[in-house]
């Protein structure tokens, strides 16, 4: 076994940033408001799941159906930057009426687990030990559960002004995010 406590650290932290759980919140309790309940557990196990799995057959998946791993990324900045389009203007672009539940999508993915994470992972592979890796996907997705349980306590000591604040902040800081994993990887397209 190569486990190393600083690959460990510095892998979790890494996909800390990258998932931003924190910068969530507010997508996460409006999309409570959208469909009335979302199941924790659900949303993060089947992200965990994602990542793992993501981790060890992602790339080999991903060329199997022809598709490399900068459109996937490229395709993961559009929903990331439709996401942060509702928060800004206060829009409703994603309607899926049928659902009593946001757990899966889009919460478990592409918010948990989207391209920018599993881009992370294939690059993170090739630095750290597999083991090392499965463990901090294993503690983010801990405090993804421990933040998400907590949405509602965490929506009472905001209030609606401060949510709201809060909201087109990090709708500014999604939409950013979402336009550098496209910077990042749209001339990958075209090599």
């Amino acid at each position: 076994m190569d486990l190393d406590l600083r690959e460990i650290i510095t892998v979790g932290m890494v996909l800390f940033a990258v998932i931003d759980i924190v910068g969530s919140i507010p997508i996460i309790v409006d999309l409570r408001t959208k469909h009335g309940h979302i199941e924790s557990e659900k949303a993060a196990l089947v992200a965990g799941l994602i990542m793992i799995v993501f981790l060890f057959v992602g790339e080999e998946f991903l060329k199997l159906i022809g598709i490399d791993v900068h459109s996937f990324a490229v395709a993961g900045s559009f929903v990331l930057f439709f996401l942060a389009l509702e928060m800004i203007l206060g829009i409703r672009l994603y309607r899926d009426e049928e659902a009593n539940s946001a757990s899966i999508v889009p919460l478990a993915f592409p918010l948990i687990a989207g391209a920018g994470t599993m881009t992370t992972l294939l690059s993170l592979r090739s630095q750290f030990h597999t083991v090392n890796i499965v463990i901090a996907i294993f503690l983010n997705i801990i405090l993804v559960y421990i933040v998400l349980k907590s949405s509602s306590k965490i929506e009472k000591m905001l209030g609606k002004n401060g949510l709201g604040v809060v909201r087109k902040t990090f709708g500014v800081v999604l939409l950013a995010i979402a336009v550098k994993l496209f910077a990042a990887n749209v001339k990958g397209l075209f090599v």
